[in-house]
């Protein structure tokens, strides 16, 4: 009788974990609607390590860069919503290429992200600059010539160095394969830093940092 009693309840376990699991994934990404999110990623890539696969991309070809930015992103505390309308973009791309050196990725990042900011193009780029802009770059990262390796808390130390108000809750990095792939700085809708939540950071115990060529 016990064991009878137990493979279904043994079912009713798995089958709430499937649906639990069908749930957040959900959750991550989903259609919203503008202006309604909790806080913003500013999300900056290492292209060193892009280009490394993707020598075709406008960014590998137009010039040598460290960190690019690759988005402001509209966050919730657990995911984060898309595609949130079909506004226009912005009025003239091209003057966002000197921090995102593809027109490409600023309309992508638009579409998909800046148009749940609840502003217009223009508006929303005009913030991401000013994001961008009260981040300092160590200069150990800003265009090494010659690759080396690091602990994720190292880099995020290296971080800290250079910009007084970050801490190590407000910043997270990105890794692929051990290899350094970008930094996720939290911010709140007027820029202010704030905790990264639940974004995960890099578990590798060791990251190599691609050279700037």
């Amino acid at each position: 009788m016990r064991t009878s009693r137990t493979v279904p309840f043994l079912l009713v376990i798995v089958c709430f974990c499937i649906c639990l699991s069908l749930a957040r994934a959900h959750r991550q990404r989903q259609s919203g609607q503008p202006g309604v999110f909790d806080f913003y990623v500013l999300t900056l890539s290492w292209s060193p390590e892009f280009c490394h696969d993707h020598t075709y991309s406008p960014e590998c070809q137009s010039g040598h860069y460290g960190f690019i930015v690759h988005g402001l992103w509209p966050q919730f505390t657990d995911g984060y919503p898309e595609n949130c309308s079909n506004a226009p973009g912005p009025t003239n791309p091209a003057e966002m290429l000197d921090i995102m050196p593809d027109e490409k990725l600023i309309q992508h990042e638009w579409t998909t992200h800046g148009t749940c900011s609840g502003m217009t193009a223009d508006e929303y780029f005009k913030l991401l600059r000013r994001a961008y802009t009260s981040i300092k770059i160590p200069p150990q990262l800003a265009a090494p010539s010659e690759g080396f390796s690091i602990t994720p808390g190292e880099l995020k130390e290296k971080f800290l160095e250079v910009n007084p108000r970050l801490d190590r809750e407000t910043i997270a990095v990105s890794c692929g394969n051990n290899y350094l792939t970008g930094v996720y700085i939290c911010l709140t809708k007027d820029l202010q830093l704030t905790s990264c939540g639940t974004i995960r950071d890099c578990r590798a115990n060791i990251i190599k940092v691609t050279p700037v060529r």
